[in-house]
């Protein structure tokens, strides 16, 4: 690692600018990497060709330290395949059309599914979005929409799930001897996590309420109205969303729900395996969740699911032999655009954070600014999203903040602590969900079937609203710490919520289309 200083934010800026502006990801990425790896080489002296050198080696790495992932990516995309071609998702989409008859429920239907998958965040993005994809086509509700519900809820959810892989990797984080440690100090964090708690809320609002999406949302969804769909590849009509004409039509709902609860089930006894529950050492259930690898795990469970649903399906001749390998390719082939995003974005976050010290930069300048303690919480969210923004990932916001967070609220504010853990946790997770470069944010749109850039700005006005609802309920808690923790917690969360229902009542009435979106849903009409 070399000390960069402030151009250690460069790369992310050059990133996230690029996207925004050519539309691009990947390319935005690449050039990401590409600006971090020659400031990393002109610092370190190794010259024009110790760019190249260094840019392929951190690719190398990351592909292959996180190749597990990218196996689970591959199995879920043959899994899906194979679940399309059999009749499966056919045979949901039409039971689930007749029971779920509005928006409204499909919507709810979408959040409860999400709840249930919310021991990880992958694989909650992925599963959700594959199962409830055609449901909400056929209902026309804009994938812009479904990805921000499952985006919105995913990591918000596992980080306040005791139970999850975001759980284990935060107690990870807590120093052993130190004053905060187990799962009690997590727990205890949940309910100021602000902004977990809020966008759980927006999301079940949303739904439950009539006519509420404004801004970017609001035209996703009138050109879903329309019949007009994001996809990866660019805007589709209702005429091809998908060729389940074409699928097994003795499919049923049960060759799409076995699959995916052996998925369930696999993933999470998978969980507990490599965890070390079963290896006779006397590890309880919770130790098991927070010794186990969950990238690894899943790749484990999504084999075992493939080799089920291979045997059921040849058992109920819903497919051939040759139709069940010739699934294979094609599964894999439908993840090559996720595979290469993450790829690109574990790269550029690899530069910032291992060979430019972008999160030590950041912190730094936080830790001795010689802030008031009252400010401390809402600092340290502003702080912790515009790391997490920056260098697309939550779990690594964690690993920088929590400890530099602990060790300055011992000295300074004991009392305080719990406080801006949640700070950490909210700001993490609320900079993970908005940049483009996040790899929960990319899977959402995958699992969706959504162009990325437009779930990205979509989803930002969303997002941003309910932050600022959280660091204005940070400052509450911060005047109000020296009422008690519980005391605090309560006021902060009930202002917070109040900010945001007020605003979410009055958003829909002023903020609506432009006139050239109103063109744009006018041309989709004709």
């Amino acid at each position: 690692m070399v000390d960069a200083g402030f151009l250690s934010i460069i790369p992310p800026i050059v990133a996230i600018v690029l996207a925004l502006v050519t539309k691009e990801v990947i390319f935005s990425l690449l050039l990401g990497v590409f600006s971090g790896t020659i400031i990393y080489s002109a610092l370190a002296g190794l010259g024009p060709f110790g760019v190249l050198s260094t840019t392929v080696e951190i690719m190398i790495d990351k592909f292959g330290a996180n190749a597990d992932m990218i196996l689970f990516l591959c199995f879920l995309g043959i899994l899906v395949i194979l679940i399309t071609k059999a009749g499966g998702a056919r045979a949901y989409g039409e039971w689930a059309s007749s029971k779920l008859k509005n928006r409204r429920s499909v919507l709810f239907a979408t959040a409860l599914l999400g709840i249930f998958f919310a021991i990880d965040d992958y694989f909650h993005c992925l599963a959700v979005g594959t199962i409830m994809r055609p449901v909400t086509d056929r209902t026309k509700i804009s994938r812009e929409k479904l990805a921000y519900q499952i985006d919105a809820i995913g990591a918000p959810l596992c980080v306040i799930m005791p139970i999850s892989s975001w759980a284990a990797s935060v107690i990870s984080y807590f120093p052993e001897d130190g004053s905060v440690s187990g799962m009690e100090t997590f727990i205890q964090a949940i309910p100021l996590n602000l902004y977990a708690m809020l966008s759980i809320f927006m999301v079940l609002f949303l739904t439950l309420k009539k006519k509420s999406e404004f801004g970017p949302m609001l035209v996703a969804d009138r050109l879903a109205e329309q019949g007009v769909f994001s996809s990866p590849e660019g805007d589709v009509t209702e005429d091809n969303l998908s060729d389940f004409e074409k699928e097994n039509q003795s499919g049923r709902v049960c060759d799409l729900v076995i699959p995916i609860v052996v998925l369930v089930i696999s993933s999470v006894l998978c969980m507990l395996y490599v965890g070390g529950l079963f290896s006779g050492e006397g590890l309880s259930i919770m130790e098991a969740f927070g010794n186990t690898s969950a990238a690894t795990a899943l790749a484990l469970g999504g084999f075992c699911t493939l080799v089920f649903t291979f045997i059921y399906y040849m058992c109920r001749r819903v497919l051939t032999f040759k139709e069940l390998f010739g699934s294979i390719g094609q599964g894999i082939f439908t993840m090559i655009p996720a595979c290469t995003i993450l790829t690109f974005a574990w790269t550029i976050s690899s530069v910032c954070r291992d060979y430019l010290g972008t999160g030590e930069f950041v912190a730094d300048a936080v830790a001795n600014s010689g802030i008031p303690i009252m400010t401390l919480a809402p600092i340290i969210f502003i702080i912790a999203a515009l790391l997490s923004f920056a260098t697309g990932t939550a779990w690594g916001t964690f690993g920088i903040l929590i400890p530099i967070v602990i060790s300055i609220c011992s000295v300074a504010a004991p009392s305080f602590t719990i406080t801006c853990l949640s700070a950490t946790l909210a700001g993490s997770v609320f900079g993970d969900h908005c940049s483009p470069i996040s790899d929960t944010t990319i899977l959402s749109s995958t699992g969706s079937q959504c162009n990325h850039l437009k779930h990205v700005g979509t989803q930002i006005p969303y997002a941003v609203i309910v932050a600022v609802c959280c660091a204005i309920g940070y400052v509450v808690a911060g005047v109000t710490n020296s009422l008690g923790q519980g005391v605090s917690t309560v006021i902060s969360l009930a202002v917070a919520i109040v900010l945001l229902t007020i605003v979410l009542l009055v958003a829909p009435k002023v903020w609506k289309y432009t006139p050239e979106q109103k063109e744009i849903i006018n041309a989709a009409k004709e």
